[in-house]
């Protein structure tokens, strides 16, 4: 059996630069994108209904929630990995950006190499994350399991 391909929402206001990434994207090994999304409350949505492995997101959207805001939300309330897409690299957005703690910025254009990349890294960081995570949870089970020994023996 091969190994699962990864799948991909994709976030841009732009439907021409959308359908751009997603052709690019289709044409790559190992990734399908499962949905696509034009705003942040959109993004949303579709990671709550899609779970993807990873989200594309462009930094500026259309409406009340931006990439940024969408980003943050969607790692509070689904702890999924979201990479920036812009066509902007100056200071103010970078540090913005930055809060939302992305798993990888792209610059646009961006080839299929680099996006591909981009992307294995960011799983791979996922994963070790919330590998920490369940260790810390069980480490925390230990500890109290432990205490709970302590004071039976006392």
């Amino acid at each position: 059996m091969g190994k699962k391909s990864i799948q991909l929402l994709v976030v841009d206001d732009q439907s021409i630069v959308r359908k751009g990434i997603c052709a690019l994207l289709e044409q790559v090994e190992d990734i399908d994108v499962i949905g696509e999304a034009t705003d942040g409350e959109e993004a949303v949505t579709q990671a709550d209904k899609l779970h993807p492995d990873v989200i594309l997101m462009d930094i500026r959207l259309k409406g009340e929630m931006d990439g940024i805001s969408a980003a943050q939300e969607i790692r509070r309330r689904f702890r999924l990995p979201v990479i920036f897409l812009t066509a902007y690299s100056e200071d103010s957005t970078l540090e913005r950006a930055k809060l939302a703690e992305p798993y990888g910025y792209l610059l646009k254009p961006f080839d299929d190499q680099e996006v591909k990349s981009t992307i294995e890294i960011a799983l791979h960081r996922h994963a070790v994350e919330e590998e920490m995570r369940r260790l810390n949870r069980l480490y925390d089970v230990l500890s109290q399991v432990n205490q709970a020994v302590v004071r039976l023996k006392s």
